[in-house]
């Protein structure tokens, strides 16, 4: 399928062929009928990428202080390499379409294939041919209303998310300020609800079309002398802010033409710093709408399909999506009015050239018109591209409609010509490795050192993104782009593959892949139940028995990294039990994050497991027993504790105390661990720097958390046929002990740990 991406690095706009999504449990896949350009929010977009590296920074300082951090904590080295990563992404744009439902998941609530919907969201009522949606971002299209009229959908959820916000009455007069998508259904919005309405806007066309639409009144510029007129001088009830600009004028503007204790509302992303006199003065109301209403930014609702209660929340994302759709039906909006282009797909990039305020970059003839409407004056010589000076002036783009084809096949495979052209052709002894996953750890760390690799070359990336997966293959050199893990599962000349997809389908992608022959490195954890842990065993016993001897391995990297060699090789001669201190200063995760939910593992299972391994390989012997105390998550509530520390007891004497902690200060670096036996005494900080006391020389230089060394060892594990890098019995004491630490934090006591078998 094709989709409209922009380029993170250069603002580049193309068509990118693309794999179709993958159908997400507790979602649909959608035919796209036609699509809405948002020409406000997706011009930003585009104009934010085309800015140099200290234009997006001074127009984003939340992103600069994000990075910052991370070199506080990683380094200029590693965080150059997450930041290259982010910006060789391309951005789906697009985010209010309609079609019809193609493929249903486990979960999607009453949705059916053959459904007509509405589709919500960035990133998922992109402009493609086909949208993964999950079900809380769908509403069922009314029989009477048109694929072109849904496709607004999301765009006048936005509008009434700041009408219910500016809470109006039957009579009241309310001033709209910015005329565009937004401001003009906002405006018909208002006027079904039972109020007088004012806009405001500088385009004079805009004011024009604002009073065909049946509002009140509408001006372009003077709008506190207008509302004052509009009003009778006592001053607007409401002033609805749907304009688009970083200047504080359209709130000092409200703060006019608002009554005094009137209610102003932005909807628009517009300056904020607000002039204290007049809202102290007339004591107003500010309120800020959240676009399309409670739900949005939430992952719970708008991924997982958690609904809000109905008797608290009345109108969530969804609800305000079906009620836009039951105005348009009863003809109270109409958003037919706002169009002022039509364009099919397959000419999308045009829509971008008119908002750029230029001609499509077509050839054309004399006195031929242009999508959307443009003429070059007849009579005049043109040849080849059309300079933007021979094209008559035309109205400023509102509504753009992107049409679809009806007949595209659903194909979940795009096959690649060629990788990067300075890529050496491929030799018959490489490792061909298939990918599942392309997330920022994937291709900022694991990809980059896996495809450095000499003698290994990517045969395929299968992600739930087709988007993703074509990132991933052409940077990466891999010749398959696919949303089908089947497709690299049964290819005979898949030899390995690697796991880097979220927690929750680490074991059964893993045991598919061994059951099918395959070498596995999965990017930890490999499990997040006992369960699952049992079933990749049994898969590689299935596999022995079948004659194979695939090599499984777990991303624990920092038991290879030169700072871990050091240390096991200052206590190698000991044999005296070992005590480990391990602290890890993780940090707060951004609320709604993934990594925090029980059902991809938590916390513990998650990230701290990679603590665990370091002190088990270190120890080198059999856990018997854990101990797990906690610290619930910053506000309380029923979540699990997500600072913990736990103590491990070995056979032979040993014990670990891993203290995970995510309620320290940033400042302080991330990883101490001590070690001490025999009168001797090591200590890692941050895998920097590593000191010994009593026998063993310093190791220094820029952080070495052993990735490229790991991930070595799994190459030559695979093509050597030699050991594994980290035994079978040591992968399942570790994930054997996070299982155990989790009981021991429901329970109070500690847990024997199962023998590995």
């Amino acid at each position: 399928m094709r989709q409209v991406v922009c380029s993170r690095r250069t603002g580049e706009v193309r068509l990118a062929d693309v794999p179709v999504p993958a159908c997400p449990r507790g979602g649909v896949v959608v035919r796209t009928r036609r699509s809405v350009v948002s020409p406000g929010t997706e011009r930003q977009v585009v104009e934010l990428a085309r800015k140099s590296l200290l234009g997006k920074a001074a127009a984003r300082p939340d992103l600069v202080r994000q990075v910052l951090g991370t070199v506080r904590r990683e380094g200029v080295a590693a965080t150059l390499q997450k930041v290259g990563a982010r910006l060789d992404e391309a951005v789906a744009l697009g985010y209010s379409a309609a079609g019809d439902v193609i493929e249903a998941g486990a979960g999607a609530g009453g949705l059916r294939p053959g459904d007509r919907v509405a589709v919500a969201g960035a990133g998922y009522a992109a402009h493609a041919e086909f949208n993964a949606v999950p079900r809380n971002l769908c509403a069922k299209l009314p029989p009477r209303v048109s694929y072109a009229d849904g496709a607004f959908t999301t765009v006048g959820a936005i509008a009434l998310q700041g009408v219910r916000q500016a809470e109006p009455r039957i009579g009241e007069r309310v001033a709209v300020i910015g005329l565009g998508l937004i401001g003009l259904l906002t405006a018909q919005i208002l006027k079904a609800n039972g109020c007088a309405v004012l806009g405001v806007d500088p385009d004079g066309d805009r004011a024009a079309l604002a009073r065909r639409l049946g509002v009140d009144a509408a001006v372009a510029g003077g709008g506190a002398a207008a509302c004052d007129a509009f009003t009778g001088g006592r001053g607007a009830d409401a002033v609805v802010i749907t304009a688009a600009t970083p200047s504080d004028g359209p709130v000092e503007s409200a703060a006019e033409m608002a009554r005094p204790r009137g209610r102003v509302v932005a909807v628009g992303l517009v300056g904020l710093n607000v002039p204290r006199e007049p809202f102290y003065r007339k004591e107003l109301d500010l309120r800020l709408s959240m676009s399309t209403g409670p739900g949005r930014y939430d992952p719970t609702y708008e991924e997982e399909g958690r609904d809000y209660p109905f008797a608290h929340v009345r109108f969530t994302e969804q609800r305000n999506l079906e009620s836009f759709l039951y105005l348009v039906e009863q003809r109270k909006v109409t958003p037919a009015a706002l169009v002022t282009h039509k364009l099919a797909f397959a000419d999308a990039l045009d829509a971008y050239a008119l908002l750029d305020g230029r001609a499509p970059d077509r050839p054309a003839a004399a006195g031929e018109p242009l999508r959307g409407g443009r003429v070059l004056p007849a009579g005049r010589p043109h040849e080849g591209r059309r300079p933007v000076a021979d094209v008559e002036p035309l109205r400023r783009p509102l509504g753009i409609v992107l049409e679809y084809p009806d007949d595209v096949p659903p194909h979940r495979t795009v096959y690649l010509e060629a990788g990067p052209a300075d890529r050496a052709e491929a030799a018959g002894g490489d490792l061909r490795v298939g990918v599942f996953g392309a997330g920022r750890f994937a291709r900022g760390v694991l990809l980059p050192r896996l495809a450095g690799q000499s003698g290994v070359r990517l045969a395929g990336v299968c992600t739930r993104t087709g988007r993703g997966a074509r990132d991933a293959a052409e940077r990466f050199g891999a010749a398959v782009a696919t949303t089908d893990p089947a497709r690299l599962l049964d290819d005979p000349d898949v030899d390995a593959v690697v796991v880097a997809t979220r927690h929750a389908s680490h074991a059964a992608l893993a045991a598919a892949a061994l059951r099918a022959g395959k070498h596995v490195f999965v990017e930890k954890p490999l499990c997040i139940s006992e369960a699952e842990l049992d079933d990749v065993e049994r898969a590689l016993d299935e596999a022995r028995g079948a004659g194979r001897a695939p090599c499984l391995m777990v991303g624990f990297n920092r038991r290879f990294s030169p700072h871990a060699r050091a240390v096991r090789a200052a206590f190698a001669d000991g044999g005296a039990p070992m005590v480990v201190a391990y602290r890890v200063n993780a940090g707060a995760l951004p609320a709604g994050s993934w990594l925090a939910d029980p059902r991809e593992g938590g916390r513990l299972v998650g990230e701290a497991c990679h603590f665990v391994d370091f002190c088990g390989g270190l120890v080198d012997a059999d856990p018997l027993e854990v101990t797990a105390g906690g610290v619930a998550p910053a506000g309380g509530g029923d979540g699990a504790a997500d600072t913990v520390v736990v103590t491990v007891r070995y056979a032979g004497g040993s014990l670990a105390t891993i203290q995970y902690v995510t309620v320290g200060h940033p400042g302080l670096p991330k990883e101490r661990c001590e070690v001490f036996a025999g009168g001797r005494a090591a200590v890692v900080d941050d895998f920097r720097v590593t000191r010994f006391h009593g026998g063993g020389r310093t190791v220094r230089g820029r952080q070495a958390k052993g990735f490229a060394e790991a991930l070595r060892a799994f190459v030559d594990a695979c093509r050597g046929g030699g050991p594994w890098p980290i035994p079978w019995r040591s992968l399942a004491a570790t994930h054997r002990v996070c299982f155990a630490a989790a009981r021991s934090l429901r329970t109070g006591r500690p847990v024997v740990v199962e023998s590995a078998s």
